[in-house]
């Protein structure tokens, strides 16, 4: 369920807590509600003051001459509750907890605003902001724009509004939803999906419970035409605890969130920085659909410079045509580069219209996705003012390419000075502009691996709940063992090699002989069988018995396995798993496989199910993958039958939900197709029942600095109490 429009445009507040002393939250928020007074009613609550910034004060909710649509609280802990039950008597419905350290008291506040039916953002909230409706209640001052912020952490979600306004980057709605007691990050994004002035949003979160939910609502962000970017310090990790398999633990909590962000066609990011300086390139422009990219400099260090860091990122500097070469000769002096990157070699000292012309050139030559100006431009008036107006035109032209240009090739500069008037009118045009080539680079890198998908319509309704992508459960859940684990990957289609199960020694002896040598002694119920010397392989007729022998005695009496030894030429190992995240729900890994799978750590993840396109995607992905098509004179193996079985069991672990781990490790791939040849399956458990059906315990505060915020508000809301 979204957000109430009490938390989007309120029709009256009540902030209770309200103080003229600016070092409180009281004073922060009594100012920023009285900001968008001519839009609502404004009521101040303080039991000690009689007015407080020139307005009346009431000494409680319940005083007040009408029901307030949204109530801000900022009063020491242990007055939240009386609060809270004076509002609801009182009938308001709609509460922002600025408060923290509510401790044991956040569970009775909970229930009752389930009573009530009321709904509440936070407690341990930053605030929350809207330009579009004058609505201001949060510590700072956000300049109004098109990114929206929504944060775990109110101070991590500032610092991002703040590097953003440093860059002429704004803030369409901000949101910190603080220790989501009642309204998640979910709700708040839901309401985000119509919002005709947020084009990009910035996601904060430190868990992603109920993360099914989120990717829904960051594809329904997507197809409405908006971009996400995802900044996580981690999730799902109690999951990876619980998972039994190899796979499970060669891959972290963030690979999980790179799947969900793919899923959903969001982005994640490392840094507040990385996120704010894409965010200015999707704030200008639409990301590009390829990574052909044009460097053009007046300096041949500085193009060298951004040709490396390009080619670091994916990015391609291609050489331009003969024909495109052949026209920027005509326009710049004999010792200038062409061939990309373009070196100016001293023409844009002689006329700078010369930094447009080549850019207009480069841009409708349709040889690149992009284009990165690099060096002196943005100095010239800064360093002599009588080219001032000279650069200004310039400047000026560049931003009607960047607003005209019918190829959609956007543009991003990098100046040698960072806050020139020639700086500050690239960004009144819209254009993105850098101080330093790397950060440059790194956000048209990020922006670029948004691109190339389709941009549907803006949306125009709100989503409601997503339907299931498979329909659950099938019967078929294997026992424990590795003979049930066959059975149930052979099931699939997965192919595996001829085999027998036996329990003692006459029984193994008639496997071997019905079996084609050399063969392969497994002991069918151990799960990881290298690590406990439980598989013998290379085992023929005269020295079978014996191996079977010593096995069982160190064993004990067993479920065995004897397979024909998988002896094809030119096969690759590689590993397929799959399990069920607890915030994420079923997942599917492929990666480089054998008794080494843990050291090269090779593995790509995505949500499950898959189909073939994005199976082979993952293949694409791996250091491993140019194994697959033949290394030092091997042959290249059947791709398509590797795909096959990764879509088959991402499809398994999607529908069988009594099934949390699979692993397939080894999966040999050899030119004539793919043969699984060990395997684990592990069903639900009743331990496993209850630890994943376990709530976590909610975290007293949230954010990097979490503890620090709870006590900077415990701080600043001491004094005023209703």
């Amino acid at each position: 369920m979204s957000i109430p429009q009490a938390f989007v445009d309120p029709s009256s507040i009540a902030v209770v807590g309200a103080t003229e002393d600016r070092a409180k939250w009281g004073y922060w928020l009594a100012t920023g509600a009285l900001a968008g007074a001519g839009r609502r009613e404004v009521r101040l609550v303080n039991r000690r003051a009689a007015q407080v910034l020139g307005r009346p004060c009431h000494a409680t909710v319940g005083d007040l001459p009408e029901t307030p649509d949204l109530v801000v609280l900022c009063v020491p802990p242990e007055h939240v509750r009386p609060v809270v039950r004076d509002a609801l008597t009182k009938g308001c419905r709609a509460f922002l907890g600025i408060t923290a350290g509510l401790g044991a008291d956040e569970a009775e506040l909970a229930a009752m605003l389930r009573r009530a039916g009321a709904r509440m953002i936070g407690p341990n909230s930053l605030g929350l902001f809207n330009a579009a409706t004058n609505l201001r209640l949060a510590w700072g001052n956000f300049a109004p724009g098109s990114l929206a912020i929504v944060s775990q952490s109110g101070q991590l979600g500032s610092e991002i509004a703040g590097l953003g306004a440093r860059a002429a980057l704004g803030v369409s709605r901000f949101y910190s939803v603080g220790n989501q007691l009642d309204v998640g990050a979910a709700d708040v994004l839901e309401s985000l999906v119509a919002d005709e002035h947020t084009t990009t949003v910035a996601l904060y979160l430190e868990s992603f419970a109920g993360g099914t939910r989120i990717v829904t609502v960051l594809e329904a962000l997507r197809r409405a035409g908006k971009h996400v970017l995802v900044l996580a310090t981690g999730a799902s990790e109690a999951s990876r605890r619980l998972a039994r398999s190899h796979t499970g633990s060669m891959t972290s909590a963030l690979d999980v969130v790179d799947a969900a962000c793919r899923a959903a066609g969001a982005l994640r990011v490392a840094t507040p920085r990385e996120l704010v300086d894409v965010a200015r390139v999707l704030d200008a422009t639409d990301p590009p659909d390829g990574r052909r990219v044009a460097v053009i400099s007046d300096s041949g260090g500085q193009g060298g410079i951004a040709a490396d860091l390009a080619a670091a990122h994916g990015l391609r500097a291609q050489v331009f045509t003969g024909r495109l070469q052949a026209a920027l000769r005509a326009l710049l002096p004999a010792a200038a580069a062409v061939s990309n990157p373009v070196d100016l070699a001293g023409a844009g000292e002689a006329d700078l219209q010369v930094y447009a012309k080549v850019a207009e050139l480069v841009a409708a030559s349709g040889e690149v996705d992009s284009i990165v100006l690099s060096g002196y431009l943005g100095c010239y008036g800064e360093d002599s003012p009588s080219l001032v107006d000279a650069e200004s035109a310039v400047i000026d032209r560049l931003g009607r390419l960047h607003r005209t240009d019918t190829a959609r090739v956007p543009l991003i500069v990098h100046s040698m000075s960072a806050a020139s008037p020639a700086v500050t009118r690239l960004r009144e045009h819209h254009v993105p502009v850098f101080d330093t080539i790397d950060a440059a680079l790194g956000a048209l890198h990020r922006a670029t691996r948004l691109g190339g998908q389709p941009r549907p319509a803006p949306a125009t309704e709100r989503i409601g709940p997503a339907a299931p992508a498979v329909e659950p459960v099938v019967a078929a859940v294997p026992e424990p063992g590795y003979w049930a684990a066959r059975a149930f990957l052979t099931a699939l289609g997965i192919a595996m090699p001829e085999a027998r199960r036996v329990t003692d020694a006459a029984g193994f002896a008639e496997a071997c002989a019905s079996l084609r040598p050399p063969l392969v002694l497994k002991a069918g119920w151990i799960e990881h069988k290298s690590e406990h010397q439980a598989v013998r392989t290379g085992l023929d007729p005269d020295t079978a018995a014996p191996v079977f022998r010593e096995m069982y005695e160190r064993l004990g009496p067993g479920e065995y396995v004897v397979e024909e030894q998988d002896t094809r030429p030119g096969v690759v190992e590689m590993l397929i798993g799959a399990r069920r995240d607890r915030d994420f729900g079923p997942t599917v890994a492929v990666g480089h496989g054998g008794v080494h799978a843990e050291l090269w750590r090779d593995v790509s993840v995505e949500l499950a199910p898959v189909d073939r396109h994005t199976a082979a995607g993952m293949l694409d992905r791996l250091r491993s993958r140019r194994l697959l098509d033949g290394w030092r004179g091997q042959p290249a193996v059947d791709v398509g039958s590797l795909v096959d079985a990764i879509v088959a069991v991402s499809e398994a672990i999607a529908v069988t939900t009594g099934v949390v781990d699979i692993e397939v490790n080894p999966i040999r791939v050899g030119p004539e197709g793919a043969l699984a040849v060990d395997a684990l399956v592990v069903s639900r458990s009743a331990p496993e029942v209850v630890a994943e059906a376990a709530p976590e315990a909610a975290p007293e505060v949230s954010g990097v600095n979490g503890h620090r915020e709870t006590t900077e508000k415990q701080e600043k809301t001491s004094e005023h109490v209703h």
